[in-house]
């Protein structure tokens, strides 16, 4: 399973979001730090779900991290845009 679809079920397991994107964009980062050439290492995440309503940005970030579990040190960037539904 790639990296990207596994962010998703994970995702898609923890918050229910309305509205998810995971985007690899790895191929924007060639030549750059952290990019080994193999792909699936920096990815673009927006999501939108009821879980994160009442929390601050520290505290959605951190809830995403600990959804995402052993994949975050797998990778090397994740840009997260998160919101409440």
């Amino acid at each position: 399973m790639s990296i990207r679809v596994e962010m998703e079920k994970r995702l898609q397991e923890a918050f229910a979001p309305t509205e998810l994107e995971v985007v690899d964009d790895s191929n924007s980062h060639i030549g750059h730090a952290g990019h080994d050439g193999s792909g699936e290492s920096h990815f673009n995440v927006r999501i939108r779900a009821a879980a994160f309503a009442g929390q601050n940005r520290v505290q959605q970030h951190r809830a995403v991290h600990r959804a995402l579990g052993d994949i975050v040190p797998r990778i090397h960037a994740l840009a997260l845009d998160i919101g409440s539904v």
